[in-house]
């Protein structure tokens, strides 16, 4: 009796054992699900405007489609303070400088679009709307870059139709939750307070590299160290999304 009560005990430990390796396995395989981001609501897509505060880092955001002299001053911050963006480029702009898209990307910086023409999208049919995505994803692809993720509508201007768009064409829509309003030049302290006073995590800060903005490039000097000292990391849109909960906005 007592071989066979020693085996049946035997055999319940093995038992336990793999029930909790099963249970360890399901929850790895929910955890990696749980990771992703989810930007629909009832199946209706949302805007994209903030990463997890569990997490201690900010996305900053630049926006360009016009001009060649801020983008390099710019570029030449985030190196000097080994800074990662996602810089969100107009298709027309891309065209025209693919050096310096591929100056980007080599920075290790990725690469977001902004449509096309950058004309708002709440002023087109929607036949045109689809059209510009497309104009502007043939372009990013000739230049190499098939898999653009990460779409920023012109003027941040989109509704629940355009959302809806921009989901059948396999990107996300990126707002923001810091808006440092850098293209109205209110000046280099201003700017700087406004990210450091404000920054958090999770954020994702919208700034320009167009060259409407005069003051960037100077502000940055400070705003990136600022940013450290804070204890915050900068990463690109997708990282920032894989970290955790991302926060979405309900497009009306």
């Amino acid at each position: 009796m007592s071989f066979y009560t020693w085996k049946t005990e035997r055999l319940k430990r093995y038992g336990v054992v793999v029930v909790l390796a099963l249970f360890c396995a399901l929850l790895l395989w929910v955890g990696q699900w749980s990771q992703l981001p989810v930007f629909s609501n009832n199946g209706e897509p949302r805007a994209l405007t903030q990463g997890s505060e569990k997490h201690s880092q900010v996305a900053l955001t630049f926006n360009i489609s016009w001009g060649t002299d801020k983008v390099h001053d710019i570029l030449k911050q985030l190196e000097a303070h080994n800074a990662q963006a996602t810089f969100f480029v107009s298709g027309e702009w891309a065209e025209r400088h693919p050096d310096i898209i591929t100056k980007i990307h080599e920075g290790k910086h990725e690469i977001g679009m902004m449509g096309y023409k950058y004309e708002s999208y709440l002023e087109q049919e929607p036949q045109q709307v689809r059209a510009d995505m497309n104009q502007a994803k043939e372009i990013f692809e000739k230049l190499g870059h098939e898999n653009i993720k990460w779409i920023r509508p012109p003027h941040g201007h989109m509704d629940k139709e355009v959302l809806k768009m921009i989901e059948d064409q396999g990107m996300q829509a990126v707002q923001w939750s810091l808006n440092t309003r850098d293209w109205e030049n209110p000046g280099t302290n201003t700017i700087i307070d406004a990210v450091l006073n404000e920054g958090s995590k999770g954020d994702i800060i919208l700034m320009h590299a167009s060259d409407s903005v005069k003051q960037t490039p100077k502000a940055l000097e400070v705003i990136l160290p600022g940013l450290k000292q804070k204890g915050l990391k900068f990463v690109s849109i997708t990282e920032l999304v894989s970290g955790g909960e991302s926060e979405t906005t309900q497009v009306d």
